[in-house]
């Protein structure tokens, strides 16, 4: 069965200028992202890996090129349209949680809906819903600074799902976790990925892009190869992550 287009990229490319010199962060990319994939963008720092996801999701503008969800091209929306697109689209979760520390935790998952302007009743019964998915029922009314690390980051991801985005784009989200917390977040997203929500990630971290059925790997702002796998399964990590390894050692 052929597999949906969800963003389609063309000749994408990106320049940052600094006085009279320039920097060329992405450079020429044509890249697919399909529909219930759980992507994996992977490349070291300074890759241009952070940038291709800010792109491809409308969070940072293009120097060149043509960006489409659905069809629909992106980069050329107005910021009245970028704002909706964003908000009703797309959820985006970062290294750090970003909760607001004088919400608690039910108020931070709830509050993308509120900003959408969706009925609050419907936005706390799916703020409630969320809570109760990620484990989080005790910490419902504790500020996050009464959290912990791991907690405040599946937090973050429900605030991410409240809206029930099309995409969720995921910008090293284990990046600031110990190991263990790590692990609980990766599963989280991998349970959601089963369940059909579309993932967009990007690591340095072969064991996270493990997770992945589809691994781009990212060069110098450049397309340096795409591995493609059968949907995640811990019974045979340690195969993936030795291909992984092996490939993007002979790359380098």
């Amino acid at each position: 069965m052929e597999k949906e287009v969800l963003i389609h990229a063309r000749n994408l490319c990106k320049t940052y200028s600094t006085g009279s010199e320039q920097y060329h962060a992405i450079k020429n990319i044509d890249l697919d992202i399909f529909d219930g994939d759980f992507t994996v963008i992977m490349g070291n720092s300074g890759s241009g890996k952070s940038t291709l996801l800010y792109l491809l999701s409308g969070l940072d503008s293009i120097t060149a090129g043509e960006v489409y969800f659905r069809g629909d091209r992106i980069d050329r929306f107005t910021e009245k349209q970028l704002a909706a697109f964003r908000s009703k689209k797309i959820g985006y979760i970062y290294q750090n949680s970003n909760l607001v520390p004088d919400l608690t935790m039910l108020e931070n998952i709830a509050l993308p809906g509120y900003i959408a302007k969706i009925a609050k009743d419907k936005v706390l019964k799916k703020a409630e819903m969320l809570l109760q998915t990620m484990g989080l029922e005790e910490q419902r009314n504790r500020l996050p600074s009464q959290t912990s690390g791991g907690q405040q980051q599946r937090a973050a991801i429900a605030r991410a799902l409240v809206n029930s985005p099309e995409v969720i784009f995921a910008d090293e989200p284990t990046g600031s976790l110990n190991y263990n917390q790590g692990v609980a977040v990766l599963d989280t997203l991998t349970n959601m990925n089963n369940k059909g929500q579309s993932i967009v990630m990007i690591t340095h971290d072969i064991k996270a892009a493990c997770r992945a059925n589809r691994l781009i790997i990212i060069q110098d702002g450049k397309l340096d190869g795409i591995l493609n796998f059968e949907k995640f399964d811990d019974t045979d990590m340690q195969e993936r992550e030795h291909i992984i390894f092996s490939y993007v050692s002979r790359k380098e």
